[in-house]
């Protein structure tokens, strides 16, 4: 389904080329001031502009249609829009017999018997991700003290990730990054054991975001070479702090009062200037593919305003937060 949460739900509708994007947020506090403003910085970083990300630059204003009366949220159904203008679907004619590699063309095209719409990726572009961010805007005034942060750590398995990108570009191949994500200061107390767990419901979420592969908490992937020793953090003080924070925050599914820490994997934007094999679904045969038309080097540069959007909206979904 195209919808998220119990307290706090959003639903995302709309294609990379279709008319317009949006997003509807059920579980809104009334009275939440909010103006077209608030949206521009995040809407900025998630923006390209910077060496390698997409060409295709969109006015990305955001109408807010319902939910929404003299700057304050009403408490009913907020919906955003955002319309689609820079679009060049002729570049996507040969991708309706020739999926991309790596993209979700096949699959789209096999689960929807053909009929899905596969200019600039449709439903399944990272052009939602817009919508996302606008969601986390209104999540981010929803949580409070909490502030959530993200930041690109790496690009291509490289922490010079200006060079990492000047190199892909020179091989007209995308790259991949590693983006690290906290939220602070935490309270004591949110999630559940075992299916509602923290890392449950934010891994959930997290993967909603397109070109994510992998989600670590804390030490991660690591904590399987450490003894208990070293893994364990000792708590020091009476409102659960730890000397080191292994655990992410997170112990049995609940924060502990610790910082939030996790990490995420972007893969390589799939289309590459690079010819590459492919299926044409209509011989039946694998031919060249010479992908057309504007995408990002590494979408993973403008990723950490989206990762930080939907962290927000999953602490948005926890009561005992959101409502206070």
């Amino acid at each position: 389904m195209n919808s998220f949460g119990n307290h706090f739900k959003v639903s995302i509708f709309g294609e990379s080329h279709g008319p317009m994007i949006g997003i509807t947020l059920d579980g809104c506090k009334p009275g939440i001031p909010l103006s077209v403003e608030d949206f521009e910085e995040d809407i900025r970083r998630r923006q390209p502009g910077a060496k390698g990300t997409t060409p295709r630059v969109e006015a990305d204003q955001p109408k807010i249609v319902s939910g929404w009366y003299k700057d304050f949220t009403t408490g009913a159904p907020l919906t955003i829009l955002f319309e689609n203008q820079n679009t060049r679907s002729g570049d996507y004619d040969n991708l309706q017999k020739q999926p991309r590699p790596g993209h979700a063309d096949w699959v789209a095209m096999m689960k929807f018997d053909g009929f899905n719409d596969p200019r600039g990726g449709g439903h399944f572009s990272g052009r939602l991700t817009l919508a996302l961010v606008a969601a986390g805007v209104v999540a981010k005034k929803m949580i409070g003290p909490v502030k959530v942060t993200a930041r690109l750590t790496e690009a291509g398995g490289n922490t010079d990730i200006e060079a990492a990108i000047a190199k892909a570009i020179e091989e007209k191949d995308s790259i991949g990054g590693l983006i690290e994500c906290q939220a602070s200061p935490m309270p004591v107390g949110l999630g559940e054991p075992f299916f509602d767990s923290v890392e449950s419901v934010l891994s959930h979420a997290i993967f909603a975001i397109p070109a994510v592969k992998g989600i670590e908490f804390g030490s991660g992937f690591s904590a399987a070479r450490m003894k208990g020793s070293e893994h364990n953090d000792r708590i020091i003080s009476a409102d659960g702090k730890t000397a080191t924070n292994h655990a992410g925050g997170i112990n049995g599914g609940i924060t502990n009062g610790n910082d939030l820490i996790f990490r995420i994997a972007i893969k390589p934007t799939s289309s590459i200037s690079k010819p590459q094999q492919t299926l044409n679904t209509e011989n039946r045969k694998v031919e060249e593919l010479v992908i057309e038309g504007r995408h990002d080097t590494c979408i993973a540069l403008r990723a950490p305003v989206v990762v930080e959007a939907v962290t927000a909206i999953v602490l948005a979904g926890f009561p005992q937060l959101s409502r206070e």
